[in-house]
């Protein structure tokens, strides 16, 4: 499970690495919890440029009667996506990128459990493979936008700490996953459960501070000595 990640970059930064036309217009964030809104990459068609949308973390699928049910879909696992009835039209459809500057997992202690942060060893941005949707109510007329973050199986940097990791594509895979005209189900699948290369990550404990969305600020990143 992905519970929390970062962001803590510029909007020229997130338009340089995605190849983006406008640049999406940000603050540094070191505590992204679900239910907040945060910049995903998408297309909107083949031959549309790539373009950054603010969406609330937390898929809500089209045809849900409530949109709290997004608050528990803020992860869909990687091997059964293409299945689940919540997940697989976005999946065929409406795929994005949820740029991240790292995150967070926790490992079980004896004490409890330890936050650690994961991020790109040369601090680059990070492209975590995702879905999303649009909801909209037949009553009231509000519309949704939101987005659910791919996990899948840890690399050996990660499976230290945790059993799943966000699945983090390649920028050399950004393509291929964006374009909602790919309907190669296998290829989708195969590329969903790829594992990111474990010397392209490093990690390090942290404060328990992370535990509340209330904190987001730089020391939530100081590593716990």
């Amino acid at each position: 499970m992905c519970g929390r990640y970062t962001l803590n970059t510029t909007g020229r930064d997130i338009a340089s690495h995605f190849k983006l036309e406008v640049a999406p217009d940000v603050e540094p964030r070191f505590n992204v919890a679900p239910t907040q809104t945060l910049p995903v990459v998408r297309k909107p068609d083949q031959k549309a440029s790539r373009e950054a949308a603010e969406m609330r973390w937390g898929l809500i699928p089209f045809w849900a009667d409530d949109p709290s049910i997004g608050n528990r879909m803020i992860n869909a696992r990687s091997e059964t996506v293409h299945e689940k009835n919540a997940y697989r039209v976005a999946f065929s459809r409406r795929r994005c990128l949820v740029p991240a500057s790292g995150f967070f997992e926790w490992q079980k202690t004896g004490d409890g459990k330890q936050p650690w942060y994961f991020h790109h060893a040369d601090d680059e941005l990070l492209g975590f493979a995702g879905i999303w949707e649009h909801w909209e109510d037949d009553e009231t007329g509000e519309v949704i936008e939101s987005y659910s973050i791919l996990t899948g199986e840890p690399n050996d940097t990660v499976s230290q700490v945790h059993k799943r990791m966000p699945v983090t594509l390649l920028p050399g895979e950004y393509d291929f996953w964006l374009n909602p005209e790919v309907e190669d189900k296998k290829a989708l699948h195969d590329l969903a459960t790829t594992v990111f290369p474990s010397e392209m990550l490093t990690g390090y404990p942290v404060s328990t501070r992370v535990n509340s969305p209330k904190h987001d600020d730089a020391s939530i990143l100081d590593r716990l000595e």
